[in-house]
């Protein structure tokens, strides 16, 4: 898998939220995005990590930047997933896989001796002209929006 680098203009996309819009990354030109891709919702490390996010959200929003979730559960997993935590920002559905797959998340992955295709948790900053700011690879649930605000200079 490999990861679209720093500086090169971010993959086009647009992916149905559980808001019930279609989220398209070209909408969003001239606001810094974090775009979060994450492997299944209400999972125990998925929800540390949007809870996270969920806790740090005000500071997000006072530095203008859009917060999106991604993962493959379907819209009404997405809204279950919102509702049961109160997270307040979109989740995107990529059931097909083509987003993840268009920003290398979707892959080979291990756990406890057995393979199988899976989402790569990692983190894109995408900067208000397009283009990619950062990436956070293999991230780590716990204070990972502490770790993106930082990044932010926040």
């Amino acid at each position: 898998m490999t990861l679209p680098a720093v500086g090169a203009p971010a993959p086009s996309f647009e992916l149905p939220a559980d808001t019930g819009e279609i989220i398209r990354l070209a909408d969003l030109r001239g606001r810094p995005v974090v775009l979060y891709f994450y492997p299944k919702d209400d999972t125990p490390g998925c929800t540390v990590e949007a809870c996270g996010f969920r806790d740090d959200y005000r500071r997000y929003q006072e530095a203008g930047v859009v917060l999106l979730g991604v993962s493959p559960d379907s819209v009404e997993s997405h809204r279950a997933f919102k509702a049961k935590f109160g997270l307040p920002f979109p989740l995107l559905a990529d059931e097909d896989k083509v987003v993840s797959k268009l920003y290398g998340v979707w892959g080979k992955k291990k756990a406890m001796g057995r393979e199988y295709m899976g989402i790569r948790r990692t983190t894109y900053v995408i900067g208000a002209d397009g283009k990619i700011a950062r990436v956070f690879d293999n991230v780590r649930p716990e204070g990972h929006s502490q770790e993106i605000l930082e990044a932010l200079g926040r």
